[in-house]
């Protein structure tokens, strides 16, 4: 497993996170017992993987706690997150849900503490009357580092990260990136490369991009939304889809799947790879697509003629993030 230094956090993190949330909550979706899940955490670990992010929400810190009974704490990197979109978080509630995490994650102090889905309209709040708590946490040593993630599918410029960096005082950002919609290249990762902030990736395989026919779905609507350029890709024949009234991409993504032996494998490749990133988080609900993953991270980078036509393809997405048209 490839790692890297997390930008000024300086800690040392394996290039493919954990992520215990999304579509599979470590195996819980697909009836897991607590017990198999944290078994699949721990074939995560033991395959070199090292940083691991959860949230309150998730419903899984503790599931991780258990998985790292029995191991060196200081030899994981755990990130856990506050909501903040539902409810306007106070100080006190702040402390009271850190608190907890840590019980649920069984350990005295959490790597990266973030603020999760916080969106444009709640920042200027969180920063005033949030963030000295979370500075008082640093002080007391209950966290180490602290961050953001952002509400990608209301955000799909990054508005809210924008502000965040301008601001300069979050350690690590969660960005939503993938092949699909790049904006976060110009918006977002150039200036966290200047300031050094760690990136950890999200949304890099969604339904789009979890299947070459849901990719073409998704592809055609954005001709139609004049986002994509048909001439950019190469088309099967110039002939209309059957009952369709949208330009047929058949012949895509065929040679990006020429080089990688899955969607869902060039997907990752493209967000690993992509300068000022660090970690990219990997669901998975069982063992054999927690391998997959692990495979897909541990191939080289796609060519520079893929990536670049990739680039190119979707240089002017900037409506959806891959989970919905």
């Amino acid at each position: 497993m490839q790692t890297t230094i997390l930008g000024r956090t300086n800690l040392t993190v394996s290039r493919m996170g954990l992520g215990a949330g999304g579509h599979s909550r470590i195996g819980r979706n697909a009836g897991l017992t607590d017990a198999q899940s944290a078994d699949l955490v721990r074939r995560t670990l033991d395959h070199g993987v090292n940083f691991i992010d959860t949230a309150e929400g998730y419903g899984t810190e503790a599931i991780i706690g258990q998985a790292l009974q029995g191991r060196d704490r200081t030899s994981v990197v755990l990130s856990t997150k506050k909501s903040t979109r539902h409810e306007q978080v106070t100080p006190n509630a702040l402390q009271t849900s850190l608190d907890q995490s840590l019980k649920h994650l069984r350990t005295d102090y959490i790597d990266l503490y973030n603020l999760h889905g916080v969106v444009p309209q709640d920042y200027a709040y969180l920063v005033n009357d949030i963030y000295p708590a979370l500075q008082k946490a640093q002080q007391q040593g209950k966290i180490r580092f602290v961050g953001l993630s952002e509400m990608f599918n209301e955000d799909f410029e990054h508005t809210m990260l924008q502000q965040a960096l301008a601001d300069d005082l979050w350690d690590v950002l969660m960005v939503g990136f993938n092949l699909l919609n790049q904006t976060a290249r110009a918006n977002v990762f150039a200036q966290a490369i200047a300031q050094n902030v760690g990136i950890q990736i999200m949304f890099a395989v969604r339904k789009a991009l979890s299947h070459p026919d849901n990719l073409r779905a998704f592809t055609d609507a954005l001709v139609e939304k004049g986002q994509i350029d048909p001439a950019d890709l190469r088309l099967s024949s110039g002939l209309r889809r059957a009952q369709s009234s949208r330009r047929s991409l058949d012949a895509f993504p065929d040679f990006l799947l020429a080089e990688a032996p899955s969607l869902p494998d060039a997907a990752y490749r493209f967000c690993r790879d992509e300068p000022g990133v660090h970690v990219v988080l990997s669901g998975t609900g069982n063992a054999a697509h927690l391998d997959a993953n692990l495979a897909s991270f541990a191939r080289p980078p796609l060519t520079q003629q893929t990536r670049n036509r990739l680039i190119h393809i979707f240089r002017r997405v900037n409506s959806t993030t891959g989970q919905a048209v």
